[in-house]
């Protein structure tokens, strides 16, 4: 009995816990969508002083442990606050800091913390590749050679964490027989190149690089579901004030069940991600957590895309426009859905760990 009851009060504190996080990062980042149009097509396309207000907040802390200077939460309070940033439509490279943050070793985390510095990950050689693919890049444990693709905010990094064919190395941005060029997404942000002729890096052995990526795929699912379930709350909401034939359109029973398919398919996909947040939280096998963590996040990108392509449709003609803020959704979804593995590639995924288990 008392085992239970101590199990009460620490699932009560872990809810409010939650809570708490979600209407702190509520509260900062508000409803205005102006900060994230101000920043579209601007490098590096996010605000180093917010940047350095949300590390201050210890976000980027969040899944580092408490021994290493970091908050020590589970992945529950994880994607409760990435699902806010996606709401938010947040540009700042959180979760992917977040991920690079999980494999460095003690000495640099203080400066990537506070949010001096800002380390991503560079892994991607192919499109829609999940990170445990093979890579071509070298690394003699001095100098690098090779190339990494689709590094998201590239132009906005101090240093880069790279996969190699012999582990990770850390390069900085700045050094010799590093280049970098970018082309723009469609939410205003921007994609990276990279390429390393013989760059000198040093090696981060022994880096939990799996459990970092599980993290920041099943973030990036979250993020997805934030902004998901936002673009529904905006699209019901305009469905009340837009009037046709004198009454407002929500009215009609046809679009009426369009928003329940959407609502449904919205429940589904929360479902997915916090029942891949307890698989990680309960330390279960690895093939397990990353069946869980390929669902949510092939669900998730199939949710956003529906969703957002339905938003659109559902606020008429100014849902095609720049100025409609519903927009703003639509194409972050775009550039999201790809990110950290396709949906095709998470499917395909899932479906093999079963077949194992």
């Amino acid at each position: 009995m008392d085992i239970e009851s101590d199990q009460t009060a620490t699932d009560e504190e872990r809810m409010e816990t939650i809570r708490m996080l979600r209407d702190s990062a509520a509260g900062f980042l508000g409803s205005d969508l102006g900060r994230v149009r101000r920043l579209r097509f601007q490098d590096p396309g996010f605000d180093r002083s917010t940047w350095r207000e949300m590390c201050g907040f210890g976000w980027l802390s969040v899944r580092i442990p408490e021994a290493q200077g970091g908050l020590g939460f589970g992945m529950q309070e994880y994607v409760a606050l990435a699902a806010e940033l996606g709401a938010a439509l947040v540009p700042e490279p959180l979760i992917l800091v977040g991920l690079s943050a999980r494999c460095l070793p003690q000495e640099y985390l203080p400066a990537v913390l506070s949010g001096d510095r800002i380390i991503l990950p560079a892994w991607q050689e192919e499109a829609g590749t999940l990170a445990d693919a093979p890579r071509q890049t070298t690394f003699d444990g001095r100098k690098l050679i090779g190339e990494k693709r689709f590094v998201m905010h590239a132009r906005g990094a101090d240093a880069f964490l790279v996969t190699t064919m012999s582990g990770l190395a850390l390069v900085e941005a700045m050094a010799s027989g590093v280049s970098l060029t970018a082309e723009q997404t469609q939410d205003g942000g921007h994609y990276g190149t990279l390429r390393f002729d013989g760059a000198v890096a040093n090696a981060i052995p022994d880096a939990p690089f799996d459990a970092a990526v599980a993290d920041a795929t099943l973030a990036s699912a979250a993020y997805l579901l934030g902004l998901s379930e936002r673009a529904f709350r905006m699209t019901i909401d305009y469905l009340k004030i837009r009037r046709q034939f004198g009454k407002p359109v929500g009215a009609f029973q046809a679009l009426q069940h369009r928003a329940v398919d959407l609502y449904l398919e919205l429940a589904l996909t929360r479902a997915s991600v916090e029942n891949a947040a307890t698989t990680i939280d309960s330390n279960v096998s690895g093939s397990q957590q990353r069946a869980a963590v390929s669902r949510a996040k092939a669900r998730a990108s199939r949710c956003a895309s529906l969703v957002c392509r339905e938003a659109i449709q559902l606020h008429g003609a100014i849902g095609y426009t720049d100025e409609a803020d519903i927009g703003l959704f639509l194409r972050k979804a775009m550039t999201l859905i790809n990110h950290l593995g396709s949906e095709r590639a998470h499917r395909a995924r899932y479906v093999a760990l079963m077949k194992v288990a």
